[in-house]
C-alpha cells in the first residue's frame, strides 16, 4: 500500500498552489470547481508522484495553528541533499518566510529545516 495523496484546506488557494510549485517544482491540474458547495482544488503532483490536494470553500473556519497539536503536523520534502536543503531555506528565508529552524541535524540523523509556509503550515525540507 502507498500512500495517494494528503489533502489540506487553504484560504488563498491560488497563493498556496503557486508557493508548492515554485518552491517544490509541483505541477498542478487546471482545478476543479463545484458550483453547488464552493468547493475549488488543486492536486499537485511532486517527484515521484506523491499528489498534494489544495482545496478551499466558503465560510471555512481558521483557528490558531499550534506547533505541537494533535493530527497532522507537518509536510516534508526531500530536497535531494545538504546543499539543496540550506539553498532552498535560505531562499524561502529571502522571500520573507519565517524559519523555525535549522537547516541543522537532529537527534535522530536527519539534516533538516523547518519554515512556515502559506497558512502558517510547517513544511519540513530534508536531505
Amino acid at each position: 500500500m502507498k500512500l495517494e495523496h494528503v489533502a489540506m484546506y487553504v484560504n488563498d488557494l491560488e497563493g498556496a498552489r503557486d508557493f508548492f510549485c515554485r518552491y517544490f517544482d509541483a505541477q498542478s491540474n487546471d482545478g476543479y470547481h463545484n458550483p453547488n458547495t464552493g468547493l475549488r482544488t488543486y492536486f499537485l503532483t511532486f517527484a515521484g508522484g506523491v499528489r498534494l490536494e489544495l482545496m478551499t470553500r466558503p465560510a471555512m473556519t481558521d483557528t490558531e495553528k499550534a506547533q505541537t497539536r494533535t493530527g497532522l503536523t507537518h509536510i516534508a520534502f526531500s530536497a535531494g541533499g545538504k546543499d539543496q536543503v540550506d539553498a532552498l531555506t535560505q531562499r524561502l528565508r529571502q522571500d520573507g518566510y519565517t524559519v523555525l529552524s535549522g537547516p541543522r541535524t537532529t537527534g535522530d540523523g536527519y539534516y533538516e529545516s523547518c519554515v512556515l509556509g502559506p497558512e502558517d503550515n510547517q513544511i519540513e525540507i530534508t536531505e
